[in-house]
């Protein structure tokens, strides 16, 4: 958007996982032509509660637009919501994959329903507008009785020139010394990612390993790892932590296929970071890209049945021209279809109809 020609201010905190980052706290920053302020959080911090936040968004509101608030469920976007319906300043919420009934009703499901009857609710049916990244993300919130005034349907991107075209010999040779070949889980390690179902359909496969790249939330990696022993096939396994920058981009190009078996997903980064390399996916139903990859033919989507993703699995391994297809699709799909440049054009349009509506 900055390179578009706006004026783009992010007001945020500095709470970095337990810690917080070294950012200054009393001015704002400039990232890639874009003010950052960084917030102190006090008493409340899981819900990222910043006073100081709340000061700013108070003194400044009223110079903005529109607002854009990413995430539920948290201080800072009730805040704003509420201030801005004050200074009837046009906002617009994007929820991030949080507003599924499955979810909340696995985790703090009376604290969060609390929440939305609340706060949430106000904020998303008198919001401008709400931003999905999925069709499947869009049902999901409706499923719940929450509705828009209005919604769009605009997509994450992916910039081309963040995408190396060959791996350095280092990143390589690290990929190389891994068990070859393998079936790769790229993401947060957490139950709502559907490892289970994947360790179940491993345990139906036999020629190829499973490699496991992620940070483990809420040490869910040792509930995977009995789930593996019960199975027989934790010596076929390899949990190697997080893994980003250049090292991800090698693991995604060296992988016979990634798979995102997860239980909700609004989008899928992931898949198109995939699917930018030309590594083909196999995804199931509940991700927020299975029908693109449906569409492009960039994979399989699939049940999560451990039957149905075990054979998904092995068709893609056992046929070498099938393989070869679909990853020039899920390419050419992400190129054409997911840039930067087509989704801030679109996200533009939304802004503009949201500050000047239609009489």
């Amino acid at each position: 958007m900055a390179e578009r020609g706006h004026d783009v201010h992010v007001f945020t905190t500095n709470v970095d996982g337990p810690g917080v980052s070294d950012v200054p706290t009393d001015r704002a920053v400039d990232v890639d032509g874009v003010r950052v302020n960084y917030f102190p959080t006090r008493f409340g911090r899981r819900l990222y509660r910043s006073p100081a936040m709340g000061r700013a968004l108070t003194a400044n509101c009223a110079s903005f637009d529109v607002i854009h608030l990413h995430s539920v469920f948290l201080w800072p976007t009730m805040a704003a919501g509420r201030i801005a319906r004050q200074r009837q300043i046009p906002y617009i919420v994007t929820p991030r994959g949080m507003l599924v009934e499955d979810l909340i009703a696995r985790k703090s499901r009376t604290v969060k329903r609390a929440w939305i009857n609340v706060f949430e609710r106000r904020n998303i049916e008198q919001a401008a507008a709400v931003h999905f990244t999925s069709q499947i993300e869009a049902d999901a919130m409706r499923s719940m009785g929450l509705e828009a005034r209005r919604s769009a349907i605009i997509p994450n991107g992916l910039d081309a020139a963040d995408v190396p075209t060959t791996p350095s010999t280092d990143d390589l040779a690290w990929v190389q010394a891994l068990r070859q070949p393998f079936v790769l889980y790229l993401g947060r390690i957490n139950w709502k990612k559907g490892l289970d179902r994947l360790i179940a359909a491993m345990a139906r496969i036999e020629r190829i390993d499973l490699v496991v790249a992620g940070y483990d939330e809420d040490q869910y990696q040792e509930t995977l790892l009995s789930l593996a022993d019960r199975h027989r096939i934790a010596h076929r396994i390899q949990f190697i932590g997080p893994v980003t920058g250049t090292r991800k981009w090698a693991l995604l190009r060296q992988a016979r296929m990634l798979v995102l078996p997860s239980y909700s997903e609004n989008f899928g980064m992931v898949v198109l970071e995939a699917m930018a390399v030309g590594c083909p996916v196999v995804v199931t139903s509940e991700v927020g890209l299975a029908p693109v990859v449906k569409a492009s033919g960039a994979g399989l989507v699939v049940t999560g049945g451990p039957d149905d993703l075990a054979a998904a699995i092995a068709s893609v391994d056992d046929d070498e021209d099938a393989w070869i297809k679909l990853g020039d699709a899920g390419r050419r799909a992400a190129m054409d279809q997911f840039s930067w440049a087509a989704v801030a054009a679109e996200m533009d349009t939304l802004y503009q109809s949201c500050i000047y509506p239609r009489s």
